[in-house]
């Protein structure tokens, strides 16, 4: 197969059809998700794909369907979070497998500003993507709002804020998992337990938060507004939070940080005190990402489940892309045993 100048010619689906002796039509029923096909036709016809090489074009079929046949993954975070924290990378590989499974392609996008948001959820509207994947929504955030009003398909990472059952969302239990770390740090003895929180316009942040005063409060230790500091899960936030706790709780014994990149800081901080952890200080982070094994001492934390997050993302989007209403998933966290407690 060449053409006129000599150069290979990209195969094409009428030659899948002559290699598969079968109709273009069947051919053209198997790339469209293989109804009123036979089981043998179906075998023959994607044979003859691997063999030929050919290879979906993707801008003749969504003139046909009307769909792009991407997903967009949208980070409403400043860019060099995205390259700092390493849980944006782990959830985007996971989705981008996940989807691979459905060829189906993932085009990243990040709008940290206003004007970004603004031009990208543009482009979305447009009909570039069929569905988005939205990571680190604040509230307020109009990002989703917008989307979902223009009737765009859309799944969150985390339970967005004001939201309500609008907007399909998969999360990790958040408050649960903050709770088994304050408890599992308050069965060591410590009694003087600071937390590090994330951002209180994020999920995250106000359910680890809430399951840390609900921890305290059980133990009737209460609220000690000196031993909450906030961060912005950014590894220099946790160090000046750190700062901030050593300064106005000097007798903390332990802190529960509620991202393993702001518990870096922490331990930074911490060494420059010339506190031992976890000997004078345990420290307990969250997510289980790769920060919690770069530290020093290796980070006991709170396992994300990013592998099922990302999985259900995509499935969660999928269905709604098809028709389906929107859906809310929630997993569960696991205490992961290091020696910073």
């Amino acid at each position: 197969m060449h053409t006129a100048g000599g150069r290979p010619r990209p195969p094409t689906i009428h030659d899948v059809a002559r290699e598969a002796g079968v109709s273009r039509g069947t051919v053209s029923r198997v790339l469209n998700g293989g109804r009123n096909v036979s089981t043998a036709a179906r075998d023959a016809v994607e044979a003859a794909i691997l063999r030929t090489g050919y290879v979906v074009n993707r801008h003749a079929r969504s003139l046909i369907t009307g769909r792009s046949d991407s997903v967009g993954f949208l980070l409403t975070e400043p860019q060099e979070r995205f390259f700092e924290d390493p849980n944006f990378n782990v959830l985007l590989r996971g989705c981008t497998e996940a989807l691979a499974a459905h060829d189906v392609p993932l085009l990243l996008m990040i709008a940290g500003t206003e004007a970004e948001r603004r031009r990208i959820t543009r482009y979305i509207t447009a009909g570039h993507v069929d569905g988005v994947l939205l990571v680190s929504s604040h509230s307020g955030d109009p990002v989703a709002v917008r989307l979902r009003e223009a009737g765009v398909p859309l799944v969150a990472c985390g339970k967005p804020i004001g939201q309500g059952t609008k907007v399909s969302y998969v999360a990790a239990a958040d408050r649960d998992g903050a709770r088994e770390m304050v408890q599992y740090l308050l069965s060591l003895g410590r009694r003087r337990v600071g937390t590090v929180t994330g951002p209180l316009d994020t999920p995250g942040g106000v359910e680890r938060l809430a399951g840390y005063r609900e921890v305290l409060a059980e133990a009737g230790l209460g609220a000690d507004d000196r031993l909450i500091a906030n961060g912005d899960y950014s590894r220099a936030s946790g160090e000046a939070a750190a700062e901030r706790l050593l300064a106005e709780a000097p007798d903390l014994d332990a802190v529960f940080v509620a991202s393993d990149l702001m518990a870096q800081g922490v331990l930074a901080a911490l060494q420059r005190a010339g506190r031992r952890v976890p000997e004078d200080v345990a420290v307990g982070g969250f997510d289980d990402s790769p920060a919690a094994l770069a530290t020093q001492p290796p980070m006991t934390t709170i396992r994300q489940p990013w592998g099922r997050i990302s999985a259900e993302m995509v499935r969660v989007l999928l269905a709604q892309i098809g028709g389906e209403d929107p859906a809310a998933v929630i997993l569960p966290t696991e205490l992961v045993h290091r020696a910073s407690a």
